[in-house]
């Protein structure tokens, strides 16, 4: 990242996150603000259409009472009405609170009840159940506004008739919006996000429309996106990192095109043709497994060429990070291969992609190098939600594999106690919503916010994260382990696998369970004679778990002799949000995994 960046932006800033919406239409009004599906198509919408839609949702929200920072809940999936709705409560001077629609029934009351919610928006009938059903537990809710549910002409009306509603009001209040808006104090809540978490109740964390406005102006500054790209959004929207792309779409004036369908994502890519997209890195290494696996599939001389393509491919890239010159012949090949294999790689990407973000938790750099010699580029980057989702990124100009780049400008970074990552700048939370102690706990006296990660930052200012602190384990015989690290490197080895969870605390060696994806074991079990069997079938089969083995045993020779994989087996599932073993953006929930898995990892240990 270029190091003289003015941070000066920071002292000029919007000052409220509706009012960068406002700005937003009033400057881009007649360019494309968003595209969503509608039938077999897409449908555009400009800014100047997405403002009178939010205009009008936010004079309903008004017309029902709405006050400044008074909670909204969307319980929903990410599609463009979830956008239309945290803009409309943004307007109004409310707080979003955010619910993932696969939260469950408990969790949900929970967290409308403890933020407090007036209204909630719910994406349909599936969502509007788990409210009518906890309803005695949500006094404070006094409507429910559906994207697509059913209605019942009292409690719960249609997101047209809260535009309509909206449009009554703004007739006797023509102002209304402009001087809400004008308002907004920096300071004021804007957003409640509840953490996942791995334990415990989910934490709300209060973010202010200064945390979100500095997010945006601190991309914009760098100078990497303007009105000419297009993003593909399918992040969900109920965590940071959905949230802070939005913020950075009103500072630059991009396109959006929004499907928050994951099994669409590469179907949409090609269709969308994006110029960049910020993902999770599972979808990075399913795509990677996915390519690679096909390829393997095809072999003879086509899996030769392309073995030897991405040979060239990464020789060449290895030799630019690092000033080298590359030789003609080297360069003539590469210019071949580029043709007839890295061209066809970005094609299912769409062929415009200028860069990916991968956030939410740590790329694998083995894989991120094998994109990077097709000749896409990801970005990692790193922040939590407690700090707006942006605290460090790398610069398509100035990037180092491996690390998530230097700290935004006008915020900073540093090693605390034990190489804890500290935080500090305008994006830092107030704290957690009614937690006291606990925001305590997180937040020093001056402003740091402890990350609970630990890493190190080089003499450049590229920081790298080693692992959650938490996570981090000594085995009995005092050596300390980074199961993260070991983990990753056993995804970009093996392109069959889905999870790898390493266990080994006070034990005298490690131990992994294993899922592997199930689209790349139906290509498989089709290759093998295996097609049309179950998952669990095909996972539990001998040929299956001779071939996991080959690359377990790859693993170990790449690792420490201390963090070497003695015992191991195959799960017949693989995690999932829906069960409680992943978070929302796709992070393993480690003590679930190991609380559910209890006997069998013991096993491992006394059979």
């Amino acid at each position: 990242m270029p190091r003289n960046i003015d941070s000066s932006f920071v002292d000029t800033m919007t000052p409220n996150f509706a009012q960068l919406f406002l700005d937003r239409v009033a400057s881009s009004g007649s360019l494309e603000a968003y595209r969503y599906p509608s039938g077999s198509g897409w449908e555009s919408v400009t800014w100047a259409q997405a403002g009178d839609r939010v205009a009008n949702l936010a004079a309903g929200l008004l017309s029902l009472g709405v006050q400044p920072e008074q909670r909204v809940g969307i319980a929903s999936s990410t599609r463009y009405e979830w956008i239309l709705a945290d803009l409309a409560v943004m307007c109004a001077g409310g707080a979003t609170t955010t619910v993932y629609p696969s939260t469950n029934e408990e969790d949900t009351a929970y967290i409308l009840s403890d933020s407090e919610c007036q209204i909630v928006f719910a994406e349909d009938d599936d969502q509007i159940k788990k409210l009518t059903e906890r309803r005695s537990e949500l006094p404070t809710v006094g409507k429910v506004v559906t994207f697509e549910g059913t209605t019942d002409g009292d409690w719960i009306i249609s997101l047209d008739q809260l535009a309509d509603l909206g449009e009554k009001y703004l007739v006797e209040h023509p102002d209304a919006i402009t001087t809400t808006v004008a308002a907004i104090r920096p300071e004021q809540l804007a957003t409640l996000i509840y953490t996942s978490g791995t334990t415990g109740r989910p934490k709300g964390v209060r973010l202010t429309h200064r945390a979100w406005v500095y997010e945006g102006a601190a991309i914009e500054a760098q100078g990497i996106l303007d009105e000419n790209d297009l993003q593909f959004l399918w992040l969900p929207m109920a965590h940071s990192f959905g949230k802070v792309l939005l913020s950075t779409q009103l500072a630059c004036g991009f396109a959006t095109a929004i499907d928050g369908r994951v099994d669409k994502i590469v179907d949409n890519l090609g269709v969308v043709k994006p110029t960049f997209m910020g993902a999770a890195p599972r979808i990075f290494e399913k795509a990677h497994g996915r390519i690679i696996t096909m390829q393997q599939a095809e072999g003879g001389l086509k899996e030769k060429i392309f073995n030897q393509a991405f040979k060239v491919g990464l020789e060449v890239n290895r030799r630019k990070r690092a000033g080298q010159s590359v030789p003609l012949p080297l360069s003539l090949q590469h210019g071949l291969f580029d043709k007839l294999v890295f061209s066809k790689v970005r094609d299912r990407f769409g062929g415009r992609v200028r860069f990916f973000i991968s956030g939410a938790a740590a790329l694998n750099q083995e894989i991120a190098e094998w994109f990077n010699a097709a000749g896409i580029l990801i970005l990692e980057g790193y922040g939590m939600t407690e700090n707006a989702a942006g605290a460090a990124v790398n610069h398509p100009d100035d990037y180092k594999m491996g690390t998530v780049g230097t700290a935004f400008p006008g915020s900073e970074i540093k090693l605390g106690e034990g190489d804890e990552v500290m935080i500090k700048g305008p994006h830092v939370m107030d704290g957690y919503h009614n937690l006291p102690e606990e925001t305590a706990q997180a937040l020093t006296p001056d402003g740091w916010l402890h990350t609970g990660d630990k890493g190190s930052i080089d003499a450049d200012g590229f920081l790298t994260i080693t692992g959650r602190i938490k996570d981090l384990f000594k085995t009995s015989g005092g050596k300390y382990i980074a199961p993260s690290a070991i983990e990753s490197k056993f995804k970009a080895l093996c392109p069959y696998a889905s999870q790898f969870v390493v266990f080994g605390d006070e034990k005298n060696y490690c131990v992994a369970l294993i899922t592997l994806d199930e689209d790349a074991m139906n290509g498989w079990a089709a290759d093998h004679d295996m097609a049309g069997r179950s998952y669990a079938e095909i996972v539990g089969s001998e040929p299956v778990r001779a071939m996991v083995g080959e690359y377990v045993d790859q693993l170990n020779q790449r690792l420490n002799r201390w963090e070497t994989i003695k015992k191991w087996e195959l799960l017949d599932h693989d995690l999932s949000v829906e069960s409680g073993e992943l978070t929302p953006s796709m992070k393993v929930k480690r003590n679930v995994v190991e609380s559910n898995n209890k006997d069998r990892i013991d096993a491992f240990y006394t059979g």
